[in-house]
């Protein structure tokens, strides 16, 4: 549901003092059916977040039924046996509140806003799409058409909007990270309801799920209507399928040509990333900032304002539970071939690895970073995210006060490590996206 383009650049640097993040009081228990709860109480403005995360995503799925998590995050805004159809949306926008998910390879997510006093009618509401959402022929039907339309406006028609599933089938041999949330329409089309049921019943359990509540709310209450609505659910009676699979080293370079409906080329690398919680996660992470992360890091500043090779350098750092993909891509300017901003993109990388960032870059990143977690704790869905990632991925919900220390703990040899480490030549993808007027007659 949530429409968020890959291709957007990241947000712009910040260099002005950072104030110290107040620690994120927090309350917690689990339910006997499995479900964690998270509480965070912030009675200063008279609104509540309450999100689902689901530890369900892309990976998840059969490899001939690609799609059905993403597909997911649409049909169970459907309603249930209790809410109408095409009710869900509207019960929620009618007291004031807003309402959105998303879905990623890992993880399915569900949250909504409203004002304080319609908590308990938040939480009903959750608990129906847990239990008695609707799957019928009826909604799947609907919901089809929906998701074939977004393919068409997010990835087919749209300029190099097929980067990201492009990028990942060649990235990865083995592991299903090597197709993207959107899936294939072909296997969703001919995937039967009794299927669609069944990913339900596997995933969309308690002991699959973490429940976080967050704004002006009472820790009593808000324990007493969770567990009135939600501890009837009974527990999934299978396993939860994790893949268990390790993808194999690449040991030699992938390259290849994609002709798209495109005007100007465009070069994209991609590096392999460690697991989310592996501790280089947080040295990677600044290093892709300073490398692409606004209009004043190295690529920009080098490529786009003084060299004038690219129109724009930007990254899609996929920072994922196995081990992600930085996906880093410039589009030429007018007149420059594919090949030689690939060039200068090449210098620039080799630069970090052998010299490192300046001391005056890495004060500038550090503060970017912590201007970036403030900002990210700001907003009581934002904290509310924040929770449950933490719980999730990390194996603690206090990782959301840990997170700034960690970023912290980078040194500018950290960086120069990563570099070295992970943004190698003997395991990465380089596509070149050009005009299909290009593309050899055969």
């Amino acid at each position: 549901m949530k429409k968020v383009s890959f291709l957007m650049l990241l947000a712009c640097i910040v260099t002005s003092p950072i104030i110290a993040q107040n620690s994120i009081d927090f309350k917690e228990f689990s339910l006997d059916n499995g479900l964690h709860v998270i509480m965070h109480k912030d009675n200063t403005t008279p609104i509540v977040v309450t999100s689902v995360l689901y530890h369900v995503g892309s990976k998840n799925e059969d490899p001939s039924r690609t799609g059905f998590a993403h597909f997911f995050e649409h049909l169970l805004f459907e309603g249930s046996e209790n809410i109408g159809r095409g009710e869900y949306m509207k019960k929620i926008q009618s007291e004031g509140g807003t309402l959105n998910a998303y879905t990623s390879n890992d993880l399915t997510y569900y949250y909504e806003t409203l004002p304080s006093n319609k908590l308990e009618m938040a939480l009903y509401m959750e608990s129906e799409r847990m239990l008695h959402a609707k799957i019928d022929e009826t909604g799947v039907e609907t919901q089809r058409e929906v998701v074939k339309e977004e393919k068409r406006q997010r990835y087919d028609n749209q300029p190099y909007g097929t980067i990201l599933p492009e990028t990942l089938k060649r990235a990865y041999s083995k592991h299903p990270y090597q197709w993207a949330p959107i899936g294939s329409l072909d296997h969703l089309n001919e995937a039967s309801l009794a299927e669609f049921m069944k990913f339900y019943k596997d995933f969309y359990v308690p002991n699959n799920a973490t429940l976080t509540i967050a704004g002006d709310i009472d820790y009593d209450q808000t324990e007493e209507w969770v567990k009135m609505y939600f501890s009837e659910i009974p527990k999934g009676n299978d396993d939860i399928y994790r893949p268990n699979i390790e993808e194999p080293k690449k040991q030699e370079e992938v390259r290849d040509v994609i002709y798209d409906n495109i005007q100007i080329p465009a070069v994209i690398q991609a590096y392999n990333l460690p697991p989310k919680n592996d501790a280089d996660s947080y040295a990677m992470d600044m290093l892709s900032t300073y490398l692409t992360g606004g209009k004043s890091s190295l690529m920009t500043k080098e490529l786009v304002d003084k060299q004038q090779k690219a129109l724009a350098v930007a990254a899609i750092p996929l920072e994922l539970e196995d081990g992600g993909i930085f996906i880093m891509y410039g589009i030429t300017n007018m007149g420059v071939k594919a090949d030689e901003l690939e060039t200068e993109i090449d210098v620039l990388i080799k630069q970090v690895q052998e010299e490192g960032v300046s001391e005056q870059d890495f004060a500038k990143l550090q503060n970017i970073i912590e201007n970036d977690l403030v900002s990210k704790n700001s907003t009581m869905a934002g904290i509310a995210e924040n929770l449950s990632q933490s719980y999730v991925f990390y194996g603690s919900t206090d990782h959301i006060n840990d997170e700034l220390a960690k970023y912290r703990e980078v040194s500018r040899e950290d960086l120069q490590k990563v570099a070295n480490k992970y943004l190698t030549l003997d395991g990465r993808v380089v596509l070149y996206y050009l005009p299909k007027s290009e593309q050899p007659q055969e």
